[in-house]
C-alpha cells in the first residue's frame, strides 16, 4: 500500500493531497448506506422509503462533503506553497505542521458541521417518513451519531495514512532542531475513542439484527438493547485503558529517557519489564545509550590528546589531513633552568609539578583561541590559525603569551621563570606521521625560529619576545614595545628583529625602570647559582 501512495505522490505531485483527501471523503457515502442499512434492521420499511431515505441521507453527505473540501482546501494552503517551490525554514514548518495536524483539525470539525448538516436534519425526516413517535427520533439521532464517530475514526486513520508519503518528503526538508509540538491526535486517546466506538457499533448491530429477526420495531425498542450497548461500552473502555497503560507506559518511560539522554545524561537506562515488543525497545534502548556513552569517552579522550578543533575535523574530514599553507602565529614557552629543578626531585613530582604548570598555561592559550601543539619536557609549542584560520592570530598569540607571563609570575613569583617566543609566518599544517599513528602539527620556518627566539630570551632577559614578523600583524594595542637589537639565530642567515612587550619585560630579570639591554651585554642567567634547586609550592 505505501509503495502504491509513494507512486502515485510521485505522479500528482502538488495535486496529491488534495485529491487523496477529497478522495476519501468519499467514504462517507459507503457510512450513510450502512446507516440506513442500521436504521432498517430496527424500522422495517419499504424497498421505495428505503431508497427514499438512501437519496436524502447521500445529498446530505455530498453537502457535507463540499465542506469537507473548502475546508482541506484551506488547511494544505502551506503544503502547497511547499510543493511549489518554497522550502525555507518557515514554509517547510508550516506544510510539515498542516499534514500532521490536519487528520485532527478535521476530527475535530466533526462535533459541528456534520451534525447540523447531516444527521439532524436526516433524524427529523426518517422519523416523519417512518411516521414514529416523537421520542424515536432521539434513537436515530444516536444512531447516526455512532455512525458519525465511526466515520470519524476511518477518516482519521485514512488521512495519516494517506497523507504519508508527503509528511516524510516534507520531514526530510526540516531542521535538526525543529519542535513539532502537540499537534496531533495522542496514540492513547485514539485507542480510548476508536476501540469502544468499533465494539459498540458492532453491538448495535447484533442487537439490530436480532430485533429484526423478531419483527420489532424502533418503537418498541426496549432496555435490554439499551442496557447491552451500555455494558458494550463500558466493558470495552475498560480494556482499552487496560491495554492502553500497558503499551503507553513504557512509551512514556522511552520518551522521558530520551528527554534525559538529550540533556546529555548518557547514565540514564529503561527498566526491561517484558518481554514483548516494549520490552525490546527498551533493551535496544538501553543498549543505544551504553553505545552513547562509551563513544562520548571515546571522544573525550579524543578531544584530551589530540584537541577539540582537531578532533571535529578528524571527525569530519578523516583521519588523512592534507597539508596547505596557512599564516600562523606560533608560540614557544619554556621552564628556566627546569633541568636543575628537575635532577633533585622524583619523576613523580616532576610529572605532578609539569601537569599543575601546564594546567594553569594551557587554559590561557585556549581561550586566546589557540592550541597547545606539543609537549616537549618542560616545553610548549601553540598554533594560533591552525588548523582553523584567524584573521587576528597575531594578537590572539601576543595576548596570550603576556597573560600566561602575569599568571606563571603570580602563582609562583620568583620560584619559577619562564621564556616565552612569539612569532608568525607561513607553515604547513597537516597530518604527520605512518604506520598507524598520525598526528597534526605544522612545519616550517615560522617554528624554527620561534624556539630560536624563546632561546634569546635567556640572553636578554626578558619573559616574551616578539618578533617583527609578528608585531608587523598586530591590530590592537598591547602596550609599548622596547626593540631589542636583531640578533643572529641559528640557522637563520639573516638576522631578526626583536621586541619586548614593556608590560612584561621586567618580569625575567630585565631592568624594572624599562631601559632597553641589549644583546650585546647578556647578564647571568637566570637561576646559575651552582646548587641544585627544589620544586617549591606555588603562592597563593
Amino acid at each position: 500500500m505505501d509503495r502504491v501512495l509513494r507512486y502515485a505522490y510521485r505522479r500528482l505531485g502538488r495535486r496529491y493531497p488534495l485529491t487523496v483527501v477529497v478522495l476519501q471523503f468519499q467514504i462517507a457515502h459507503l457510512l450513510a448506506l450502512g446507516g440506513i442499512v442500521l436504521l432498517r434492521l430496527y424500522q422495517p420499511m419499504s424497498n421505495s422509503t428505503f431508497l427514499l431515505l438512501l437519496v436524502v441521507a447521500e445529498l446530505l453527505v455530498a453537502l457535507d462533503n463540499v465542506s469537507s473540501t473548502m475546508l482541506a482546501r484551506r488547511l494544505l494552503r502551506p503544503v502547497g506553497a511547499w510543493l511549489a517551490g518554497a522550502r525555507d525554514r518557515t514554509a517547510t514548518a508550516a506544510a510539515w505542521r498542516a499534514l500532521a495536524s490536519l487528520p485532527s483539525d478535521y476530527t475535530r470539525r466533526v462535533p459541528t458541521v456534520p451534525i447540523a448538516l447531516v444527521i439532524v436534519p436526516f433524524a427529523v425526516f426518517a422519523t416523519l417518513q417512518l411516521d414514529l413517535k416523537p421520542y424515536s427520533a432521539l434513537a436515530i439521532l444516536m444512531g447516526m451519531l455512532l455512525t458519525l464517530l465511526y466515520g470519524a475514526v476511518l477518516r482519521f486513520f485514512f488521512l495519516e495514512s494517506l497523507l504519508r508519503p508527503v509528511l516524510e518528503d516534507v520531514a526530510l526538508h526540516m531542521p535538526d532542531d525543529f519542535d513539532p509540538g502537540r499537534a496531533g491526535v495522542s496514540l492513547r486517546r485514539r485507542l480510548l475513542i476508536g476501540l469502544p466506538a468499533i465494539n459498540i457499533l458492532t453491538g448495535v448491530i447484533v442487537a439490530g439484527i436480532e430485533m429484526n429477526r423478531h419483527g420489532a420495531r424502533l418503537d418498541d425498542l426496549g432496555p435490554a438493547v439499551v442496557i447491552a450497548v451500555t455494558v458494550a461500552f463500558v466493558i470495552s473502555v475498560e480494556l482499552t485503558i487496560l491495554l492502553s497503560r500497558s503499551i503507553f507506559d513504557p512509551i512514556d518511560q522511552l520518551r522521558a529517557a530520551t528527554e534525559r539522554v538529550g540533556r546529555g545524561d548518557l547514565s540514564t537506562r529503561v527498566p526491561v519489564v517484558s518481554t514483548d515488543e516494549t520490552g525490546r525497545l527498551a533493551r535496544s534502548f538501553n543498549d543505544m545509550v551504553a553505545g552513547l556513552s562509551e563513544r562520548e569517552r571515546l571522544h573525550e579522550a579524543f578531544d584530551a590528546y589530540v584537541g577539540p578543533d582537531v578532533a571535529e575535523m578528524v571527525l569530519r574530514d578523516g583521519t588523512h589531513l592534507d597539508g596547505k599553507e596557512q599564516v600562523v602565529t606560533v608560540v614557544a614557552l619554556d621552564i628556566r633552568d627546569f633541568t636543575q629543578k628537575a635532577e633533585g626531585s622524583t619523576p613523580r613530582r616532576v610529572v605532578d609539578f609539569l601537569n599543575e604548570f601546564y594546567g594553569v598555561v594551557v587554559p590561557i592559550i585556549e581561550r586566546h583561541g589557540g592550541r597547545a601543539d606539543k609537549y616537549v619536557g618542560d616545553g610548549l609549542l601553540a598554533i594560533f590559525g591552525a588548523p582553523e584560520p584567524l584573521p587576528d592570530h597575531a594578537d590572539r598569540g601576543v595576548a596570550a603569551a603576556l597573560q600566561v607571563a602575569v599568571a606563571v609570575r603570580d602563582r609562583y613569583g620568583d620560584e619559577l621563570k619562564v621564556g616565552i617566543g612569539v612569532n608568525s609566518g607561513t607553515v604547513i599544517a597537516g597530518t604527520i606521521g605512518g604506520g598507524g599513528h598520525v598526528e597534526f602539527t605544522v612545519i616550517g620556518d615560522a617554528v624554527n625560529t620561534v624556539d630560536r627566539v624563546e632561546q634569546v630570551t635567556r640572553l636578554t632577559g626578558d619573559t616574551v619576545l616578539v618578533t617583527e614578523a609578528t608585531r608587523r600583524l598586530l591590530r590592537r594595542d598591547h602596550g609599548r614595545f622596547e626593540n631589542r637589537p636583531a640578533v643572529p639565530l641559528k640557522g637563520k642567515t639573516q638576522r631578526v628583529q626583536l621586541w619586548a612587550p614593556k608590560a612584561v619585560s621586567a618580569t625575567a630579570g630585565g631592568s624594572p625602570d624599562g631601559t632597553e639591554r641589549g644583546a650585546e651585554e647578556p647578564p647571568a642567567p637566570s637561576g646559575s647559582t651552582g646548587r641544585t634547586e627544589e620544586f617549591t609550592t606555588p603562592r597563593t
